[in-house]
């Protein structure tokens, strides 16, 4: 095969393992599997190289010498490296060199937690140890802006890369520069990461400082306009951090690995696989372009090789290893993300679209409150599953285990404390037997059968199964395609004993390598799609020549980062092929967007102007391409090793199963299941009544049969609860990516300001995505109230629209569409779909719909209680505008200022529903409707149980600390309305009544909270409380008796205004809760609402604050609590959108309260007002300050300042609405995280 001579090597060094595929002269393939770590040799690719080279060559090469490469042509690698440092924290120290005022942004990020129901919120640790505040700032020129300037002043004027126009008000400020840096050089640290306000198009200043650390001696220095020149402040810089942080740390592996070979490598041809799926070379390979270099190999290896042998059916990858398992998607041309987060950090460059789930051969086992559990701890290497005889876990390894499908004969004897001792399957069985004791016991409870081991281990893969089938209906169900028409491609050390149960088999053997190389070369936003745009595309060409390629070789393709204007979804789009001719010199790009963007989200937008964010090039080349090299043809039946007892759960029994050497079979070979295909390195098992060939290039292709569930019946069984668990809840969530990819407002598509949520015949929750908290129990309220109104007048093709609090509502701007799920002729509904997003506008006194001073609920905007905005069918335009538009009658008041976003995002919304009827009608057909609603009930009868099961261990703790079952607490809003509760618990039922009697009267303002609120937040503490995986259902109120006093705070009369009970009173009414539970200290208790604008726009954001301190854990800083989670908008953004300037975000700090675990710290923001505007602030914990527990002090209040042009500063208290002119400053201070346990002497 290798016309040189020489050997070619491609390698994948992963966490545990080395594999290595050598393509020897004379065409022979060498496989081999190393210990990524090992104390016997100093690096694997290294030591296979050289083994490899030595048995095949005959001659010595000794382990303590250079490996002599004179026969090695080239090598080729995928790395974990990258990986691994950033997961473990192992890079090299960083100082993060920044704008002024934005120390902490990056520590802020979008201010969401990454697990809402976490009360010990956990942040991945900072990249940087230390942090330099550069003096200099550059301001965008905008024709809105009417500040007035001094006669005398002279502000130099830059035109940045995207031709838009700078201001540079305050230039470097060098010696103080100097100096900050010189210091952070003299503390040890040697690479830094810059980050400066628009550098994505004014790179001034960023390559001024870059010189000025060259000078100073720093070996490494990280420029965002270098690194990923695009607009985002956050993720820029957070990817800019990665670098610094990464790239010292490879360059120091490349630079052993290179060590260890003759000269360095000199004369090999050495490439790296990058994340975007193509290769460099080893001095171009850097952190930022690494992090998931072997993931993507396999991407690009699965591609390669299985993409001709399925018949050009699209493919779907399935990498699963020991803890997480990647799952991908390859139709003929490879899908690209831009943005994507890694161990908590987000990452803004191009990389392969790789869904990642934490389910792997290692993922635990647990069985909670009547459910089997995977994941997503793991048992990682060391101690690993149970069967490796270190003390570790029960995982899915054991469960094959014990299966019989693990055979420790052909594994090496590597296991027990001194990893001498071959698999011990005895150990996995013993902890499975003692968890069948507790899982029977809740059979027998249950009038069910016992279960076995073996059905208990079965019972676990199917699971795990069914939750790694979740990424699969993300890549494809939720983007449009079906999943029946698509080929699995498994690999990875676990893929291949799962594949036969999920889908088609694996795809495997050689391949053409393509190599794909993007240019780090950009422009960033040209306002308008302009056809002179093609002479900076050209110079790009130009640029992107990968050096170590003929010309001939190499294919040009241009991409345009495209999105329509005053929207934040991006395309990167390459253009359609058209003649070459004026302003189409490079393709239609402009038809390519649109049809994408159809494509994509279901709509366009033909009266928007297109703006190009950025310009990429990829050069593409088939360097080497490598064919399938055919395997012998098969003359006899398949040798059978030798016969095993697996059990099977098709056969509920252990049955007679062959195995075959891998290395023994040949082309046309067939083999019919059951039977176990193994070699040194992987174990494919083929299950009853699937068959499994080998293919012309030795590919093992299985044929599975195609299942059907109808034999499922109504009995519970905790299996099948379990998997029913993960395909309601993936209803849900892909009703939310519907709704994300379809709706057009920034609320919903940016900021995530929506939910999904399915429900039963009754209109009980049945699951709820983890979208926003305070939407949870909302939406059964507004559900079973349109069930009642509308009682025998719900047909088919009906659509229901509703936002009244007495509706189930929360505040006006949130609308919730709900819409009936018919299956079979049934007269009535079987089951309802909804969601509720936060619309940017629907009229009222205030551009934004969130008045500080409402005082009654039609000020607040337009009302629907029961409104079909789909009527058998027919959408009612007509009707919805006029009450869209209503207000506009009432004195002071304005119809919707943006009706056009509020029909586009109601179009996404019924989109969002009807996903959810496809799914929902699916599931039915697969199993029956009988079936289906019978294990609805049961997953509400376990979220019940587990909520009662919480109940009796506080119970229990409360009557032995205090002697009472009874809980009691209270807590002031800032006006002296009292939120009181009192608990009573049955410690022997689990049962409870809630009373809210103490409460104050609803109030003259807006901060009224309608009584779904407090169901909301109370379905959210319980959630929290429990503290492990339950379905969110309305189960988990079934043990909670409510009692809220009529026409009190939070039960309001009908026309009350309640605008600030959705996004401030919800937030202290969680604050009583846990404060009655003693679950831990107030979080900053309030969602800190600010809204500007005029007669031309309006903008509004919610502000994170400190969250509280526990038992066991620090409130966590600059983050969002509780009943909110959404995205604040990037700085860079808002600075273009809006007439403002964003002169500090930061941490508050000391704004925490003290304590053994101290609260996290509240933030300051400051908004410079370049335009007259109307500033309205929503807020609270103004006057209180958020609780300590346990001896720990309270968190600071909030502020809402105004420091007036003039140098007056105001005071605006909690909630108001003030005139701002232009040199006007908002400084905002959000209040901290109450303390928890005395402080320390």
């Amino acid at each position: 095969m290798a016309e040189s001579g020489k050997f070619r090597f491609a390698i994948d060094r992963g966490g545990t393992f080395t594999d290595v595929i050598a393509l020897c002269p004379g065409g022979k393939v060498r496989v081999m599997k190393l210990l990524s770590e090992d104390p016997s040799y100093s690096d694997a690719p290294r030591e296979a190289i050289r083994r490899i080279l030595e048995e095949e060559t005959g001659r010595p090469h000794p382990a303590d010498k250079p490996v002599d490469t004179s026969l090695v042509e080239w090598i080729r690698m995928g790395t974990t490296v990258a990986t691994n440092a950033l997961l473990e924290r192992k890079g090299e120290p960083v100082a993060l060199v920044i704008t002024q005022g934005f120390r902490d942004l990056l520590e802020i990020g979008n201010q969401q937690r990454p697990r809402i129901f976490d009360l010990a919120i956990q942040r991945p640790e900072l990249l940087y140890k230390e942090i330099v505040e550069v003096e200099e700032r550059v301001v965008l020129q905008r024709a809105d802006d009417s500040l007035s300037r001094p006669a005398n002043a002279r502000i130099e004027l830059i035109k940045g890369t995207s031709g838009d126009i700078f201001e540079v008000w305050r230039p470097v400020n060098v010696p103080k520069l100097r100096v900050d840096l010189q210091a952070v050089y003299d503390r040890g640290i040697r690479s830094v990461a810059v980050v400066l306000m628009h550098s994505y198009t004014f790179e001034n200043h960023e390559i001024q400082i870059g010189r000025i650390a060259e000078d100073i001696g720093f070996t490494n220095i990280s420029l965002s306009c270098q690194v990923m020149p695009m607009v985002r402040i956050v993720p820029r810089g957070q990817t800019t951090c990665v670098d610094a942080y990464l790239t010292p740390h490879i360059k120091r592996y490349l630079t052993s690995f290179a060590s260890g070979f003759r000269d360095n490598l000199k004369g090999v041809h050495v490439m790296f696989m990058r994340s975007d799926g193509g290769l460099t070379s080893m001095e171009n390979f850097i952190g930022s372009q690494a992090i998931v270099s072997g993931p993507a190999g396999g991407v690009v290896g699965f591609a390669a090789t299985g993409y001709e042998e399925s018949g050009r059916a699209p493919l779907i990858g399935y990498d699963m290893g020991g803890t997480s398992t990647d799952v991908s998607r390859y139709a003929g041309e490879f899908d690209h993300t831009f943005e994507a987060t890694v161990s908590g950090v987000n990452i803004q460059v191009p990389q392969l679209d790789i869904n990642t789930v934490a389910a792997g051969g290692g993922s635990q086992l647990f069985f909670r409150s009547g459910i089997f559990a995977v994941g997503p701890d793991s048992a990682g290497a060391n101690p690993g599953p149970a069967c490796y005889k270190r003390g570790g876990p029960l995982t899915i390894t054991d469960a094959n285990a014990v299966l019989g499908r693990l055979l420790p004969d052909y594994f090496p004897q590597i296991f027990g404390p001194k990893r001498n001792e071959p698999l011990d399957i005895a150990t996995a069985r013993n902890a499975f037997e003692k968890l069948a004791g507790e899982i029977n016991q809740f059979a027998a409870a249950n009038n069910r059968g016992k279960m076995s081991v073996e059905e208990i281990a079965e019972g676990f893969v199917a699971v795990a199964n069914e939750a790694m089938s979740r990424p699969i209906r993300n890549l494809t169900q939720a983007r449009g395609f079906d999943p029946s028409n698509h080929v699995l491609s498994c690999f990875g050390g676990a893929g291949g004993s799962t594949l036969a149960t999920l889908r088609d088999g694996p795809r495997a053997g050689g391949g053409r390598r393509i190599q794909t190389v993007w240019s780090r070369i950009r422009r960033g936003q040209f306002q308008r799609h302009l056809p002179e745009n093609r002479r900076t595309i050209g110079g790009l060409h130009r640029a992107t020549d990968p050096r170590w390629l003929p010309a001939e070789q190499i294919s040009i393709t241009p991409f345009l980062n495209m999105r329509y204007d005053r929207t934040d979804c991006a395309l990167m789009v390459h253009p359609e092929e058209v003649r070459p001719h004026d302003g189409m010199k490079h393709g239609d790009f402009l038809s390519a967007f649109t049809k994408q963007y159809q494509r994509e989200f279901g709509f366009t937008l033909p009266n928007r102007k297109v703006v190009i964010d950025d310009i990429r090039v990829r050069a593409s080349a088939e360097a080497v391409p490598l064919q399938g090299v055919p395997i012998e043809t098969a003359l006899s039946e398949p040798k059978v090793e030798k016969v095993v007892k697996v059990y099977f759960a098709e056969a509920k029994s252990h049955v007679d199963t062959g195995i075959f050497n891998l290395a023994t079979l040949r082309a046309g070979h067939s083999i019919p299941g059951p039977a176990i295909i193994l070699d040194k390195n992987t174990t494919i098992l083929v299950k009853p009544n699937c068959v499994a060939t080998v293919s012309r290039l030795g590919s093992i292709i299985i044929d599975v049969e195609n299942k059907n569930n109808k034999g499922v019946d109504t009995a519970l069984d905790p299996i099948q609860l379990s998997i029913f668990g993960h395909r309601f809840m993936s209803i849900a969530e892909q009703m939310g990516r519907v709704l994300q990819r379809t709706a057009i407002s920034t609320n919903i598509k940016e900021r995530l300001d929506f939910s999904c949520a399915l429900f039963g015949p009754d209109g009980g929750l049945v699951s709820n995505a983890p979208h926003i908290p305070v939407h949870l129990g909302a939406m059964q309220e507004a559900v079973q109230y349109q069930m009642r109104q509308l009682a025998g007048n719900i047909f088919p093709g009906d659509v229901i629209l509703s936002n009244h609090p007495v509706a189930g509502g929360s505040h006006l701007p949130d609308l919730t569409v709900i819409t009936p799920v018919f299956f079979a002729g049934a007269k009535e509904p079987v089951f309802f779909v909804a969601n509720r997003g936060h619309h940017a506008d629907i009229g009222g006194l205030t551009p934004g719909s969130m008045p500080p001073n409402s005082t009654s609920l039609d000020q607040e905007g337009a009302v629907f209680k029961c409104f079909k905005l789909v009527k058998e069918g027919v959408f009612q335009e007509e009707d919805l505008v006029a009450a869209l538009m209503a207000p506009s009658k009432l004195p002071g008041c304005s119809g919707t200022r943006n009706l056009n976003d509020n029909l586009s995002d109601l179009h996404a919304q019924i989109a969002a529903n009807q996903k959810g009827i496809e799914l929902v009608s699916g599931l039915i057909k697969e199993y029956s409707l009988e079936v289906v609603q019978v294990y609805m009930g049961y997953i509400q009868s376990q979220a019940e149980e587990a909520v009662r099961d919480l109940l009796r261990s506080v119970a229990k703790r409360a009557l032995a600390d205090t002697g009472s079952t009874i809980l009691f607490a209270e807590d002031k809003l800032d006006d002296g309305s009292t939120i009181a509760l009192t608990i009573t618990i049955d410690a022997e039922a689990g049962q409870s009544e809630w009373n809210f009697t103490g409460t104050s009267p609803q109030v003259w303002g807006n901060w009224n909270a309608p009584r779904a609120i407090t169901l909301s937040a109370i379905i959210y503490s319980l959630r929290c409380m429990v503290e492990h995986e339950i379905p969110l259902n309305q189960g988990c109120l079934k043990p909670v008796k409510i009692v809220v006093p009529q026409y009190s705070l939070l039960d309001p009369d009908e026309m009350s205004a309640v605008v600030g009970g959705n996004v401030l009173t919800s937030q202290r009414i969680v604050d009583v809760i846990l404060k009655a539970f003693s679950k831990c200290a107030a979080s900053q208790g309030c969602m800190n609402n600010i809204t500007f604008g005029n007669d031309s726009f309006g903008y509004y954001e919610t502000v994170a604050g400190g969250a509280g301190g526990g038992p066991t854990w620090d409130g966590v800083s600059g983050v969002h609590t509780h009943m909110t989670n959404t995205r604040i908008t990037d700085p860079e953004i808002l600075e273009k959108r809006y007439p403002v300037l964003l002169q500090t975000f930061s941490l508050n700090k000391g704004s925490g309260g003290t304590g053994q675990h101290p609260g996290g710290d509240g933030v300051v923001r400051e908004i410079f007002f370049r335009a007259p505007v109307t500033l309205s602030v929503l807020t609270e914990r103004r006057v209180f300050q958020p609780y300590g527990m346990n001896g720990g002090g309270p968190g600071a209040s909030g502020h809402n300042l105004l420091l007036r042009q003039n140098g007056q500063i105001v005071n605006l208290g909690s909630k108001n609405a003030v005139p701002i002119v232009p040199g006007d400053c908002f400084r905002l201070l959000t209040p901290g995280g109450g303390g928890y346990g005395a402080a320390p002497e």
